[in-house]
């Protein structure tokens, strides 16, 4: 049996399983990691750290690439 952890994006509690990446609570959360300056929602494109679509704010510290930061309790996501 998987860990399920509270995390918060937006200010919202999002459950998700300890140990997956940020990127993919976003996913299943239905919550785009940023906007395009036309206000396109944007999401993780390769999942391996190189196209910086996931990029989000992980407890105050601005631009982390969600797909390379693994959940656990008591995170806060800020979309940007």
């Amino acid at each position: 049996m998987h860990e399920i952890v509270l995390v918060e994006i937006d200010g919202k509690p999002v459950a998700v399983q300890a140990g997956s990446t940020v990127a993919s609570a976003l996913l299943a959360a239905g919550i785009p990691a940023r906007r395009s300056i036309s206000g396109e929602a944007r999401a993780p494109l390769c999942g391996m750290g190189v196209c910086y679509e996931c990029r989000v704010e992980i407890n105050g510290i601005p631009q982390k690439r969600g797909c390379m930061v693994l959940c656990h309790a008591s995170m806060k996501v800020r979309t940007q």
